[in-house]
């Protein structure tokens, strides 16, 4: 396990009990530097929408376990947030959420010249994504070479 899987483990068995005594739903936790700086990360949701109250309750909590722990070896910076509607699909539990409405694909590696699709998503398993396009035609992807995939919004 490297070191940056064993942040974001350490951080998400803290934060498990927590999100059960808040009622909150912990979407994910990421560990990743950008800009030259490290971030730790934990996306939090809860029905009817997070708030920011909700936001500062659970980032105080985290970062006093933190400063106590003392675990990560990098300086960085804590962030607690919503996931936002663009929320990447990552665990089982999104996609099962999310099964039956529209999504976007975006590959690593184009197909036939194109690494965008959007479709229905109609099966998925731990190897695979399936959708249906617009024009009918059902296409599986492996996950391995989907970048990204969340839901599809219409703006």
């Amino acid at each position: 396990m490297t070191k940056r899987e064993q942040y974001e483990a350490k951080t998400e068995a803290f934060l498990l009990p927590l999100m059960e005594e808040y009622r909150f739903e912990l979407v994910d936790v990421e560990y990743v530097k950008e800009a030259g700086n490290w971030y730790l990360r934990a996306y939090i949701d809860k029905e009817g929408g997070f708030t920011v109250d909700d936001c500062e309750t659970v980032s105080r909590r985290l970062s006093d376990w933190l400063d106590k722990e003392d675990f990560i070896e990098d300086s960085y910076i804590l962030e607690v947030s919503s996931p936002g509607l663009g929320r990447p699909l990552k665990k089982e539990k999104d996609f099962v959420r999310n099964k039956g409405k529209e999504v976007d694909i975006k590959l690593y590696k184009a197909i036939d010249r194109q690494k965008d699709f959007t479709g229905i998503l109609t099966d998925f398993d731990k190897d695979t994504v399936t959708i249906t396009m617009g024009d009918g035609e059902t296409v599986v992807f492996d996950k391995a070479d989907i970048a990204l995939i969340r839901l599809s919004f219409d703006f």
